[in-house]
């Protein structure tokens, strides 16, 4: 799967599952910059076929409703949905 890069302080590995459309997902990257993370996302509604697939079954791993915005950090901490406050407590 093809990601984006987003420079920032090292935080850990964080992965940002997101809709180009979603407002709340447009909210955790601008959280996400704001307290200067460095982070990968993807926009699962802009990928199609075979990376669609890809992608759609990686976030399946981390969140079975597969809903948005999803973050994965260190493929191990997975916070769903904007929350903020528990943003900022793992990674602010």
């Amino acid at each position: 799967m093809e990601l984006q890069h987003i420079d920032g302080e090292d935080k850990g590995n964080v992965l940002l599952f997101a809709l180009s459309t979603c407002q709340w997902c447009r909210k955790t990257r601008a959280l996400l910059e704001e307290l200067n993370v460095k982070y990968d996302y993807v926009y699962v509604d802009l990928t199609s076929g075979e990376e669609r697939e890809e992608v759609v079954k990686e976030l399946e791993k981390w969140n079975k409703d597969i809903s948005f915005p999803t973050i994965v950090i260190n493929n191990d901490n997975v916070i769903i949905g904007f929350e903020e406050e528990n943003i900022k407590k793992v990674l602010g």
